[in-house]
């Protein structure tokens, strides 16, 4: 058992600058932190508590919705506006975990899980994520959940949240608190980063700053699908996951927005897809080449080569869903 510091904040602008230093972690629901910490993968010198803090509201915000930090995964799911405007994110939600951890994981936490990767796990394994420069072990070894996209010669992890890939693809944006007092909002694209030669850091985030709350922009209706394909039924983390708006006007598509999970070491969204079904009438032939978009920088990193194939499937099933397209009778 290491020993550590703890503090119960009262306020945000005292949980910010009590974690300001680099080995100071904030805790919430602690469904990830503590399990962590208990193989001392994750060893802070100082946790602060910040479950008591006053970051549990969804509420109206223009014409969107502001959501607390400290909303529960369960709550947020449950909420009426999320169910009727957002139900992208209610399905990823409840795609996630168990009921048990959704009662207790918090939205801003989400988004911070880290890497289920077997061997950040293993103490034993050497991983760049865990101990910078040390190697990975995961390149050469069982790769089943590892990525195929943005991944690179230091580390080949997968993002896991579920909530993420649908906050990706709605837009949303992150509301921070920095230990200076200084607050940001910023799009969810520019939270996390690609391993490159710093797998150790997940986010852009600084020491000590705090996600406050998520800001959702004004629903934008069409069809919302969040397709999740995992080994068994629940409490599984996804092989791959697509979430999709796609909205057809006048037999054209007016608006796709695709983001994607259990690929890369970030929620993925690639521009070029959506910008080649823009306009176009759904087809099961213009959803295949949107398919090819996605993954022609796809590497496989040998057992997890079927993940390809798999998207290759899953993105063309998905927007022939969104689109009603097996209902006009097209054999997609």
């Amino acid at each position: 058992m290491r020993s550590f510091d703890y503090a119960r904040a009262t306020s945000p602008a005292e949980a910010a600058l009590a974690a300001k230093g680099a080995t100071a972690r904030f805790i919430a629901g602690g469904t990830n932190l503590l399990d962590l910490m208990k193989l001392q993968i994750e060893v802070p010198d100082k946790l602060v508590d910040i479950s008591r803090l006053p970051l549990t509201g969804v509420d109206k915000s223009g014409e969107g919705l502001k959501i607390g930090a400290l909303v529960s995964n369960s709550d947020l799911a449950a909420h009426p506006d999320v169910r009727r405007d957002y139900p992208l994110l209610s399905r990823a939600l409840l795609a996630g975990a168990s009921g048990q951890l959704r009662n207790k994981a918090s939205t801003g936490g989400n988004f911070l899980q880290r890497t289920r990767c077997n061997y950040f796990y293993e103490p034993s394994a050497r991983c760049n994520k865990r101990e910078p420069g040390s190697g990975c072990d995961a390149i050469g070894g069982f790769t089943r959940i590892h990525a195929i996209l943005g991944a690179s010669e230091h580390c080949i992890a997968t993002h896991p949240s579920d909530m993420a890939v649908a906050m990706r693809a709605l837009d949303a944006e992150i509301e921070t608190l920095k230990p200076d007092g200084s607050t940001r909002r910023f799009n969810v694209a520019d939270l996390h980063r690609l391993p490159g030669d710093r797998p150790q850091d997940d986010t852009h985030l600084e020491p000590g700053e705090l996600i406050t709350a998520v800001h959702l922009p004004a629903p934008l209706g069409g069809r919302q699908i969040y397709r999740k394909v995992r080994d068994r039924a629940s409490y599984a983390f996804a092989l791959i996951s697509v979430a999709a708006i796609v909205k057809v006007e006048s037999g054209r598509i007016a608006t796709a927005k695709l983001a994607f999970g259990g690929v890369a070491h970030v929620p993925w969204r690639d521009g070029a897809v959506e910008q080649a079904l823009i306009d176009e009438a759904p087809s099961a032939s213009l959803f295949a080449e949107a398919a090819e978009i996605l993954l022609k920088d796809a590497k496989g990193q040998g057992d997890n080569d079927f993940k390809i194939e798999l998207m290759r499937r899953t993105l063309p099933a998905v927007l022939a869903e969104a689109t009603d397209l097996h209902a006009e009778g097209d054999a997609a």
